[in-house]
Protein backbone atom coordinates (compact mmCIF):
# COMPACT_ATOMS: atom_id res chain seq x y z
CA UNK A 1 0.00 0.00 0.00
CA UNK A 2 3.11 2.16 0.47
CA UNK A 3 3.92 1.81 -2.90
CA UNK A 4 0.71 2.90 -4.11
CA UNK A 5 0.88 6.10 -2.03
CA UNK A 6 4.25 6.83 -3.25
CA UNK A 7 3.16 6.87 -7.17
CA UNK A 8 0.42 8.59 -6.24
CA UNK A 9 2.45 11.79 -4.47
CA UNK A 10 5.33 11.43 -7.46
CA UNK A 11 2.99 10.67 -10.51
CA UNK A 12 1.92 14.60 -10.54
CA UNK A 13 6.14 15.66 -10.86
CA UNK A 14 6.52 12.07 -14.08
CA UNK A 15 3.48 12.46 -15.78
CA UNK A 16 3.78 15.47 -17.79
CA UNK A 17 7.63 14.21 -19.15
CA UNK A 18 6.49 10.86 -19.59
CA UNK A 19 4.11 12.36 -21.75
CA UNK A 20 6.21 14.48 -23.43
CA UNK A 21 8.35 11.78 -24.54
CA UNK A 22 5.82 8.93 -25.51
CA UNK A 23 4.39 12.17 -27.56
CA UNK A 24 7.72 12.77 -29.31
CA UNK A 25 8.31 8.94 -30.13
CA UNK A 26 4.94 8.80 -31.64
CA UNK A 27 5.59 11.47 -33.88
CA UNK A 28 9.49 10.87 -34.60
CA UNK A 29 8.00 7.01 -35.19
CA UNK A 30 5.95 8.27 -38.32
CA UNK A 31 8.35 10.80 -39.61
CA UNK A 32 9.96 8.18 -40.39
CA UNK A 33 7.78 5.03 -41.04
CA UNK A 34 4.86 6.81 -41.66
CA UNK A 35 2.90 7.50 -45.34
CA UNK A 36 4.99 11.06 -45.87
CA UNK A 37 7.90 9.33 -44.04
CA UNK A 38 11.82 9.16 -45.07
CA UNK A 39 11.42 5.77 -45.82
CA UNK A 40 8.63 6.44 -48.20
CA UNK A 41 10.30 9.06 -49.81
CA UNK A 42 13.52 7.33 -50.58
CA UNK A 43 11.02 5.00 -51.94
CA UNK A 44 9.31 7.61 -54.43
CA UNK A 45 13.19 8.60 -55.18
CA UNK A 46 13.86 4.92 -56.29
CA UNK A 47 10.49 4.82 -58.43
CA UNK A 48 11.13 7.98 -60.15
CA UNK A 49 15.19 6.78 -60.99
CA UNK A 50 13.60 4.01 -62.39
CA UNK A 51 10.79 6.04 -64.40
CA UNK A 52 13.18 7.71 -65.66
CA UNK A 53 15.51 5.01 -66.88
CA UNK A 54 12.16 3.40 -68.50
CA UNK A 55 11.31 6.84 -70.28
CA UNK A 56 15.10 7.13 -71.66
CA UNK A 57 14.78 3.55 -72.94
CA UNK A 58 11.40 4.23 -74.52
CA UNK A 59 12.75 7.80 -76.21
CA UNK A 60 15.38 5.94 -77.61
CA UNK A 61 13.37 3.14 -79.13
CA UNK A 62 11.09 5.46 -80.38
CA UNK A 63 13.70 7.68 -82.17
CA UNK A 64 14.89 3.99 -83.67
CA UNK A 65 11.14 3.56 -84.82
CA UNK A 66 10.59 7.04 -86.26
CA UNK A 67 13.70 6.78 -88.33
CA UNK A 68 12.81 3.52 -89.71
CA UNK A 69 9.48 5.08 -90.53
CA UNK A 70 11.17 8.18 -92.26
CA UNK A 71 12.84 5.47 -94.69
CA UNK A 72 9.93 3.71 -96.00
CA UNK A 73 7.61 7.50 -96.37
CA UNK A 74 7.22 7.52 -100.12
CA UNK A 75 9.04 10.92 -100.40
CA UNK A 76 12.02 9.46 -98.71
CA UNK A 77 11.84 5.63 -99.96
CA UNK A 78 14.94 3.90 -99.17
CA UNK A 79 14.96 0.68 -101.40
CA UNK A 80 17.05 -1.66 -99.09
CA UNK A 81 15.03 -0.77 -96.36
CA UNK A 82 12.04 -1.96 -98.50
CA UNK A 83 13.36 -5.16 -99.83
CA UNK A 84 15.03 -5.57 -95.84
CA UNK A 85 11.27 -5.42 -94.57
CA UNK A 86 9.72 -7.20 -97.47
CA UNK A 87 12.14 -10.13 -97.00
CA UNK A 88 11.06 -10.03 -92.94
CA UNK A 89 7.51 -10.13 -93.51
CA UNK A 90 7.14 -12.44 -96.65
CA UNK A 91 10.00 -14.62 -95.47
CA UNK A 92 11.90 -14.77 -98.69
CA UNK A 93 15.32 -15.13 -100.22
CA UNK A 94 16.69 -15.51 -103.28
CA UNK A 95 18.36 -19.02 -104.54
CA UNK A 96 21.66 -17.72 -104.39
CA UNK A 97 21.76 -16.14 -100.75
CA UNK A 98 22.81 -17.86 -97.67
CA UNK A 99 20.41 -17.72 -94.84
CA UNK A 100 22.22 -17.70 -91.22
CA UNK A 101 19.59 -17.97 -88.59
CA UNK A 102 20.31 -16.72 -84.81
CA UNK A 103 19.06 -17.27 -81.45
CA UNK A 104 17.16 -14.06 -80.40
CA UNK A 105 18.53 -12.03 -78.44
CA UNK A 106 17.63 -12.70 -74.72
Amino acid sequence: MAILQELGRRAPGILPPVLGALAFSYFAYHAVEGDRGLRSWMKLRQEIAAARTSEAELAADRATLERRVALLRPESLDRDMLEERARAVLNLAHPDERVIFLEPAR
